[in-house]
Protein backbone atom coordinates (compact mmCIF):
# COMPACT_ATOMS: atom_id res chain seq x y z
CA UNK A 1 0.00 0.00 0.00
CA UNK A 2 1.21 3.50 -0.65
CA UNK A 3 0.09 7.10 -0.92
CA UNK A 4 1.84 9.45 -3.35
CA UNK A 5 1.38 13.17 -3.89
CA UNK A 6 0.67 14.90 -7.22
CA UNK A 7 4.41 15.00 -8.00
CA UNK A 8 4.87 11.27 -7.47
CA UNK A 9 6.68 11.72 -4.14
CA UNK A 10 6.01 9.23 -1.38
CA UNK A 11 3.89 10.34 1.53
CA UNK A 12 3.44 6.93 3.10
CA UNK A 13 4.21 3.43 1.87
CA UNK A 14 4.34 -0.04 3.32
CA UNK A 15 5.75 -3.03 1.43
CA UNK A 16 5.31 -6.51 2.83
CA UNK A 17 7.27 -8.72 0.41
CA UNK A 18 11.00 -8.04 0.66
CA UNK A 19 11.63 -10.19 -2.44
CA UNK A 20 10.08 -7.61 -4.78
CA UNK A 21 11.67 -4.45 -3.42
CA UNK A 22 14.37 -5.17 -0.83
CA UNK A 23 15.66 -1.58 -0.67
CA UNK A 24 14.06 1.83 -0.39
CA UNK A 25 15.80 2.86 -3.61
CA UNK A 26 14.05 0.08 -5.54
CA UNK A 27 10.74 0.99 -3.91
CA UNK A 28 11.09 4.62 -4.99
CA UNK A 29 12.00 3.62 -8.56
CA UNK A 30 8.87 1.45 -8.68
CA UNK A 31 6.74 4.25 -7.22
CA UNK A 32 8.05 6.72 -9.82
CA UNK A 33 7.31 4.24 -12.61
CA UNK A 34 3.86 3.53 -11.15
CA UNK A 35 3.12 7.24 -10.87
CA UNK A 36 4.20 7.88 -14.47
CA UNK A 37 1.86 5.13 -15.72
CA UNK A 38 -1.17 6.07 -13.61
CA UNK A 39 -1.13 9.84 -13.07
CA UNK A 40 -3.24 10.74 -16.11
CA UNK A 41 -4.89 7.36 -16.66
CA UNK A 42 -8.62 6.83 -16.25
CA UNK A 43 -8.39 3.14 -15.36
CA UNK A 44 -8.46 1.75 -11.82
CA UNK A 45 -6.11 -1.19 -12.33
CA UNK A 46 -2.70 -1.76 -13.88
CA UNK A 47 -0.25 -4.64 -14.18
CA UNK A 48 3.29 -3.36 -13.66
CA UNK A 49 6.54 -5.23 -13.01
CA UNK A 50 4.80 -8.44 -12.02
CA UNK A 51 2.34 -6.77 -9.64
CA UNK A 52 -1.35 -6.06 -9.89
CA UNK A 53 -2.03 -2.52 -8.73
CA UNK A 54 -5.38 -0.86 -8.06
CA UNK A 55 -5.41 2.87 -7.50
CA UNK A 56 -7.58 5.87 -6.80
CA UNK A 57 -6.84 9.46 -7.69
CA UNK A 58 -7.86 12.29 -5.39
CA UNK A 59 -7.30 16.06 -5.58
CA UNK A 60 -3.57 16.02 -4.84
CA UNK A 61 -3.05 12.39 -3.78
CA UNK A 62 -2.88 8.95 -5.36
CA UNK A 63 -3.75 5.87 -3.31
CA UNK A 64 -2.35 2.48 -4.36
CA UNK A 65 -2.80 -1.10 -3.22
CA UNK A 66 -0.54 -3.67 -4.85
CA UNK A 67 -0.56 -7.46 -4.88
CA UNK A 68 0.87 -10.37 -6.79
CA UNK A 69 -0.52 -11.30 -10.19
CA UNK A 70 -2.35 -14.23 -8.56
CA UNK A 71 -4.16 -11.90 -6.15
CA UNK A 72 -7.86 -11.29 -6.71
CA UNK A 73 -8.37 -7.77 -8.06
CA UNK A 74 -11.68 -7.41 -6.21
CA UNK A 75 -9.97 -8.11 -2.89
CA UNK A 76 -7.30 -5.49 -3.68
CA UNK A 77 -10.05 -3.05 -4.63
CA UNK A 78 -11.89 -3.66 -1.35
CA UNK A 79 -8.66 -2.91 0.55
CA UNK A 80 -8.17 0.27 -1.49
CA UNK A 81 -11.74 1.37 -0.82
CA UNK A 82 -11.32 0.63 2.88
CA UNK A 83 -8.10 2.67 2.98
CA UNK A 84 -9.64 5.63 1.17
CA UNK A 85 -12.98 5.55 2.99
CA UNK A 86 -11.34 5.30 6.41
CA UNK A 87 -9.04 8.23 5.62
CA UNK A 88 -12.11 10.16 4.48
CA UNK A 89 -13.84 9.39 7.79
CA UNK A 90 -10.78 10.32 9.87
CA UNK A 91 -10.13 13.57 8.03
CA UNK A 92 -13.84 14.43 7.84
CA UNK A 93 -13.95 14.47 4.02
CA UNK A 94 -10.97 16.84 3.80
CA UNK A 95 -8.56 14.39 2.13
CA UNK A 96 -5.52 16.34 1.00
CA UNK A 97 -1.76 16.14 1.43
CA UNK A 98 -1.48 18.63 4.28
CA UNK A 99 -4.09 16.83 6.40
CA UNK A 100 -2.48 13.44 5.72
CA UNK A 101 0.89 14.84 6.84
CA UNK A 102 -0.65 16.40 9.96
CA UNK A 103 -2.15 13.02 10.90
CA UNK A 104 0.70 10.79 9.75
CA UNK A 105 0.73 8.79 12.99
CA UNK A 106 -2.92 7.86 12.50
CA UNK A 107 -2.28 7.03 8.84
CA UNK A 108 0.54 4.64 9.81
CA UNK A 109 -1.71 2.98 12.35
CA UNK A 110 -4.42 2.76 9.70
CA UNK A 111 -2.09 0.87 7.35
CA UNK A 112 -1.29 -1.58 10.16
CA UNK A 113 -4.94 -2.09 11.07
CA UNK A 114 -5.92 -2.92 7.48
CA UNK A 115 -3.01 -5.20 6.61
CA UNK A 116 -0.36 -6.91 8.72
CA UNK A 117 2.56 -8.71 7.13
CA UNK A 118 0.77 -8.79 3.80
CA UNK A 119 -2.33 -10.42 5.28
CA UNK A 120 -5.55 -8.43 5.04
CA UNK A 121 -7.02 -8.04 8.51
CA UNK A 122 -10.04 -5.86 7.82
CA UNK A 123 -11.72 -4.18 4.87
CA UNK A 124 -14.62 -2.48 6.67
CA UNK A 125 -13.98 1.27 7.05
CA UNK A 126 -16.20 1.71 10.12
CA UNK A 127 -14.52 -1.07 12.14
CA UNK A 128 -11.05 0.12 11.12
CA UNK A 129 -12.06 3.66 12.05
CA UNK A 130 -13.07 2.54 15.55
CA UNK A 131 -9.67 0.95 16.14
CA UNK A 132 -7.67 3.83 14.67
CA UNK A 133 -9.47 6.82 16.15
CA UNK A 134 -7.03 8.24 18.71
CA UNK A 135 -9.44 10.89 19.90
CA UNK A 136 -11.90 8.42 21.39
CA UNK A 137 -11.57 8.73 25.18
CA UNK A 138 -14.40 6.45 26.30
CA UNK A 139 -12.70 3.12 25.46
CA UNK A 140 -11.72 1.05 28.51
CA UNK A 141 -7.94 1.03 28.98
CA UNK A 142 -7.78 -2.74 28.46
CA UNK A 143 -9.13 -2.37 24.92
CA UNK A 144 -7.03 0.65 23.89
CA UNK A 145 -4.02 0.38 21.62
CA UNK A 146 -0.64 1.62 22.82
CA UNK A 147 -0.98 4.71 20.64
CA UNK A 148 -4.37 5.51 22.19
CA UNK A 149 -2.99 5.17 25.74
CA UNK A 150 -0.01 7.41 24.89
CA UNK A 151 -2.28 10.01 23.29
CA UNK A 152 -4.58 9.99 26.32
CA UNK A 153 -1.62 10.38 28.69
CA UNK A 154 -0.28 13.25 26.58
CA UNK A 155 -3.65 15.03 26.69
CA UNK A 156 -3.92 14.59 30.47
CA UNK A 157 -0.39 15.91 30.99
CA UNK A 158 -1.10 18.91 28.78
CA UNK A 159 -4.28 19.79 30.70
CA UNK A 160 -2.58 19.35 34.08
CA UNK A 161 0.19 21.77 33.01
CA UNK A 162 -2.30 24.34 31.72
CA UNK A 163 -4.25 24.46 35.04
Amino acid sequence: MCILDQNGDRILAKYYDKNFFPTVKEQRVYEKNLYDKTFRADAEIIMLDGLTCVYKNNVDLLFYVMGSTQENELILLSVLNCLYDTITLILKRNVEKRNIMDNLDIMMLLFDEICDGGIILDADPSSVMKRVDLRNDDIPIGEQTVAQVLQSAKEQLKWSLLK
